[in-house]
């Protein structure tokens, strides 16, 4: 029965407030808020929840302390004076505790006053110390991201800014360099085909090399089973066999004669 009761009381002193030129502003989750009365503004950053203030003496500004992102893109010259285009992101959050103190110190467009200038110099800082290589090179991105990040964290967290991450996007390389990265991959390309035609080559070479030796051992095998005793074997069963194709005949210098069985029909014309 009291929690009605409440609610009503509640609602009926929001009404007053409202009715009497009091201002309400709600402070949601991942927000806070800064609040000033009379050019003042409190030390203390608002909570979570509605808060009343009249407007002619008093305002409520709502922040937002959740993880964001910046892109910027800086054209920036390596070591060697080549120009490359960088893409880069710095993930940040303004914490609850620091939301009035920047209020206090830069103001409301503190991104565009503190943040955007530091991430500039950051980029043109670090990347112009390495060779234009190292942005194409997965080891030299995280090295220059790390960098940034370090040199980001210096800047702004003594300002009340926490930086979290920074990413390296996207590169664009010269003109120049881009066409010899070009001509290198293709050149080693190409190298790598003529190595794998090579190996083939001396894989197929092998091939034959071992089908020669066996044919050749095969054949000094065969010689040496050919004597005169298994020469007159072979001459007797082909004589008993009515459908012979070849007739083995020993001679004198142990060497066979072999004749094909001709068709009885040439036979025939022969006689």
């Amino acid at each position: 029965m009291r929690a009605p009761i409440t609610a009503v009381f509640s609602f009926f002193i929001f009404f007053v407030l409202i009715n009497s030129g009091c201002g309400v502003r709600s402070v949601e989750d991942g927000q806070t808020g800064v609040k000033a009365s009379f050019g003042k503004i409190e030390d203390r950053p608002l909570s979570t929840g509605w808060h009343f203030y009249f407007p002619l003496i008093s305002w409520i500004e709502i922040w937002d302390v959740k993880t964001q992102e910046i892109k910027e893109t800086a054209t920036v010259p390596s070591s060697e004076g080549l120009i490359s285009t960088l893409d880069v992101s710095m993930i940040y959050n303004l914490s609850k505790e620091n939301a009035v103190a920047v209020r206090k110190t830069v103001g409301v467009n503190y991104v565009q006053k503190i943040i955007e200038p530091y991430l500039r110099e950051a980029i043109r800082n670090v990347a112009s110390g390495y060779e234009v290589k190292a942005l194409f090179q997965d080891k030299g991105r995280r090295e220059i991201s790390q960098k940034m990040l370090e040199f980001l964290q210096t800047k702004l967290e003594p300002r009340g800014i926490t930086v979290q991450d920074v990413l390296l996007r996207d590169v664009q390389l010269p003109r120049l360099f881009s066409d010899s990265i070009q001509v290198k991959l293709r050149t080693e390309q190409e190298a790598l085909q003529k190595e794998f035609e090579l190996q083939k080559a001396k894989m197929d070479a092998e091939i034959e090399v071992a089908r020669a030796e066996g044919v050749s051992k095969s054949n000094k095998i065969i010689s040496g089973s050919l004597d005169e005793n298994y020469l007159r074997y072979l001459w007797i069963k082909s004589l008993q066999t009515n459908n012979m194709q070849v007739i083995y005949v020993p001679t004198e210098g142990n060497i066979p004669i072999m004749e094909a069985n001709r068709f009885k029909g040439q036979e025939a014309a022969v006689k």
